[in-house]
């Protein structure tokens, strides 16, 4: 009888690559260890087994291996820039950042809100439109803009805005559909179970760092305390 390591029917195989992967370097080498000493002992001796079929169940436990390293080695190496990225934000914590978004919230406070959006085309007619969860729009009229950056400032006095979450657009002539981008003080850097960073910054809420488009460091108020 013979006992193999290889398996020809392809559903079979895939179920028992899935079981190694995910077994551990020293459990996968004793697995394949006790296998091929049961495939030689059981061998039919009128029939030996084709050596060479032994030396590439060896390779096979080799690139194994080698995957179970390299899928180590990356987890690893992801946490560490995780871990890094987390402290290279914390020392920002405290400073005005640019967030790309689609919404902005209101605190209910008279604090204005700063903006911005980049052109590609100039726009006879660009307004900025916040809409509220009850499907209220709230128009910032900027006229006439050549391509490029434009700035606007959200005043919830003037707009009459209650606090809460509104999403944010730019609307042009050219139907052109640009991003907006909000000013807000970074509040706090958090590393999530799930490896990912995450962000409070005032005046958008959580958010991730890949959101964050330019750091404005501190005002001088911040600064003195």
């Amino acid at each position: 009888m013979t006992v193999s390591l290889l398996n020809n029917n392809g559903s079979s195989s895939s179920t028992g690559n899935s079981s190694i992967i995910g077994n551990t370097a020293s459990e996968t080498s004793d697995m394949f260890t006790k296998l091929l000493v049961a495939q030689i002992q059981n061998q039919d001796p009128l029939s030996p087994t084709d050596p060479a079929q032994f030396v590439q169940q060896l390779t096979q436990l080799s690139q194994t291996e080698s995957l179970q390293n390299l899928t180590s080695i990356t987890t690893a190496s992801a946490s560490a820039l995780s871990s890094l990225q987390v402290m290279a934000l914390g020392g920002q914590v405290g400073s005005d950042v640019m967030i790309s978004t689609k919404n902005v919230k209101i605190d209910g406070s008279d604090s204005k809100i700063t903006g911005q959006t980049t052109l590609a085309a100039s726009s006879t007619a660009t307004t900025v439109v916040l809409t509220g969860a009850d499907g209220t729009r709230h128009e910032i009229k900027l006229g006439t803009q050549a391509p490029g950056t434009v700035s606007f400032t959200i005043d919830p006095v003037k707009l009459g805005l209650d606090e809460g979450s509104y999403s944010i657009a730019i609307e042009t002539s050219s139907k052109e559909v640009p991003g907006v981008e909000i000013q807000g003080r970074l509040n706090n850097v958090r590393l999530l179970s799930t490896g990912a960073v995450q962000l409070n910054v005032a005046n958008i809420g959580d958010t991730g760092s890949d959101t964050i488009t330019s750091f404005n460091g501190k005002t001088a108020t911040q600064s003195v305390l």
